[in-house]
């Protein structure tokens, strides 16, 4: 890969970085770290998701990327490679909630939270809403 092929993947990161960041934050108050005191504890949290969620969007994109064999696959192929991401992003999504809610433990949501099937439905629209927002980005930006 040179550098010039990898600056969809950079700026899909970036992107990645920034969006899901500020949905972390708006769906914090549907979990129940929110009422936590200790505000440190809270950042530590938001930075582990956002970490996360950076990395399923890097993986997703690759995988996407390898399965259509072209690295800039959102300007070139939105909508055949762009359903491809977003159900995978869906899918690992809704079994990591499951298992970090109901298996591990790790967090909870509050009574205020949406459910699906028993999985919160922010975290399953934020793997919708984001990658989608992202893919025009880059159609209208064209890294």
């Amino acid at each position: 890969m040179t550098g010039r092929s990898l600056k969809p993947f950079l700026f899909w990161t970036v992107a990645a970085f920034a969006l899901h960041g500020i949905w972390e934050i708006a769906q914090l108050p549907l979990y129940t770290l929110w009422d936590d005191l200790d505000r440190w504890r809270v950042a530590r949290y938001v930075l582990h998701c956002l970490a996360g969620d950076v990395l399923i969007a890097a993986t997703t994109y690759f995988l996407t990327a390898i399965v259509f064999r072209d690295v800039n696959w959102p300007v070139h192929r939105p909508w055949s490679a762009g359903v491809f991401l977003l159900v995978l992003g869906f899918v690992f999504t809704a079994a990591s909630e499951w298992y970090n809610v109901y298996v591990l433990g790790g967090w909870a949501y509050k009574e205020t939270m949406p459910l699906i099937a028993g999985i919160g439905l922010t975290p399953l629209l934020q793997w919708v809403i984001v990658p989608a927002l992202m893919i025009l980005a880059m159609r209208r930006i064209r890294p």
